[in-house]
Parts: C-alpha cells; structure tokens; sequence
C-alpha cells in the first residue's frame, strides 16, 4: 500500500496541531497503510516547536496503529530530534533494526565473518 503524505509548511500555531494530528488520524485509517509520510521540508529552521508538532504527531499515529516517516528533514531538524532523543524513520533511510543492503557487521579479529 502506498503511504498518505501530510505536507507540513511553516509556521504551525498550537492550534494547529489539533487538526493535523487528526488528519494524521484520519489518513491512516483510510489509507490502511500504516505510515503516513510528512513531508518537512517546508518548516523552515528546525526549533523546539517543530520539535513538539512531530513529537506529537507520531504519538497520534501511534494510538491510531500507525507511525510516520519524514520526507527530506533538513539536518538540524535531524540533529535536533536526535538531541532530544526523538528517533523517526526518514525516507530513503534502512530502518534502525536492519542494515543497509551490502553491509557486513564488525566482527573481532579472531572470530570468523557472519
């Protein structure tokens, strides 16, 4: 199934929020995807309020069954999640638990290669 894109634009008020986290709703019980994309590259320079819309978001997603992906995060915004200990899946990135295509883990030298 291909996955609803929520494009986000800057700025985005508190009451805003309301409203896309229903959409967010919304999008994953109609589409039956699972993942709704956001796309961010709209926002602007990442902040603590971006910070807050996407924290707030995925926990939607997540009570509705579901998560999201960012499509093309600007590299503060990325750095700022990951300060803040917030990890997202982001398109065109192998998810966290497998690795990317081509890749061998490190073994210690001694031991045979897996």
């Amino acid at each position: 199934m291909t996955p609803a894109v929520l494009v986000l634009a800057s700025p985005v008020t508190r009451d805003e929020v309301r409203g896309l986290s229903d959409e967010v709703r919304a999008l994953l019980r109609t589409t039956r995807a699972g993942v709704v994309v956001c796309d961010v590259a709209g926002l602007g320079p990442p902040g603590l309020g971006t910070v807050d819309l996407l924290a707030r978001l995925q926990l939607a997603a997540r009570r509705a069954g579901g998560r999201i992906r960012l499509r093309e995060p600007d590299p503060g915004l990325h750095a700022l999640l990951d300060l803040v200990g917030l990890r997202f899946e982001v398109e065109g990135q192998a998810e966290q638990r497998e690795p990317a295509r081509g890749v061998e883990e490190e073994v210690e030298p001694g031991e045979p290669a897996v």
